[in-house]
């Protein structure tokens, strides 16, 4: 197939060398204009590519002559109309999609569109403009004007926090003291399972869905953060007494039986090896 990733960071670029390896066409954006050479060596087709909020791209008509499209572009940080603006991202991509030759849209989406509710969180319990936070509320709208669109089929992948490699959230909080809601559970997955999971959504031509993708395992806040923090050499962190009950564990059901999936590292507190 041919295969568009619009957003080569720290997900989509592994994931396009993926893509790669397996003898897709892989087409793939950067913002960054020195990271073209080291996109082009993984045998990815290299695109300079903004969206501020509308897309700017010299010379890319190419990038979308694909058969799918994933689009890994996040809200952004730091802005007072991050709905706004992310909507206006995302509605350029679509203008671009309409008149192109994609068929297929896999939307990367966070667990952040829930709101703070206690208990399992299924995928039916997202509720527009009623996330934890603005960047949910940002994705939510996102996923709608996808969703809507009729010229092509969209897929979204409500991942966890991510982890992996150079990346550990223990590494943010160590040393940190008087932290709240340590009994809280983490909703948490591995990039490697991200890369997975989308390559199984393309290959398989799944469309038209909504999957949480979190893995298996939810241990409390205090218990991971502590003892990936001593595993790693770290100074672990602190937490306060907890009084919160209103803790949200995001179910990672639909996906595990509409895909037949297994995850690579189902449990966080394990570390890779």
């Amino acid at each position: 197939m041919k295969i568009s990733v619009l957003g080569c960071g720290w997900l989509g670029e592994p994931l396009a060398e993926s893509l790669s390896k397996k003898d897709h066409t892989v087409k793939g954006s950067t913002t960054t204009e020195s990271k073209i050479p080291k996109l082009e060596k993984k045998g990815i087709e290299a695109y300079l590519m903004t969206l501020e909020p509308d897309l700017n791209c010299e010379n890319c008509e190419s990038f979308w002559n694909a058969d799918v499209l994933v689009l890994n572009i996040p809200p952004g940080r730091g802005r007072d109309n991050i709905i706004e603006y992310h909507g206006a991202q995302i509605q350029s991509v679509i203008e671009h999609l309409k008149s192109s030759d994609i068929n297929r849209v896999v939307f990367v989406s966070s667990t952040s569109v829930y709101p703070k509710l206690p208990g399992v969180v299924e995928e039916s319990d997202a509720i527009a403009g009623e996330a934890g936070r603005e960047s949910g509320n940002a994705l939510l709208r996102a996923e709608s004007l996808l969703m809507d669109a009729d010229e092509f089929n969209t897929t979204v992948l409500r991942f966890g926090g991510l982890y992996g490699y150079d990346r550990h959230p223990a590494k943010y909080m160590a040393g940190k003291t008087n932290l709240n809601r340590g009994k809280a559970p983490v909703n948490l997955i591995h990039r490697d399972d991200c890369i997975r999971i989308i390559e199984q959504i393309i290959e398989e031509e799944i469309t038209g869905e909504i999957f949480n993708a979190v893995s298996d395992g939810h241990p409390p806040r205090k218990m991971y953060y502590s003892s990936a923090a001593e595993a790693l050499d770290l100074v672990p962190p602190t937490f306060s007494e907890d009084t919160d009950k209103e803790y949200k564990v995001v179910s990672n059901r639909k996906l595990k039986d509409k895909l037949n999936y297994r995850f690579k590292y189902p449990n966080p507190m394990l570390l890779e090896q």
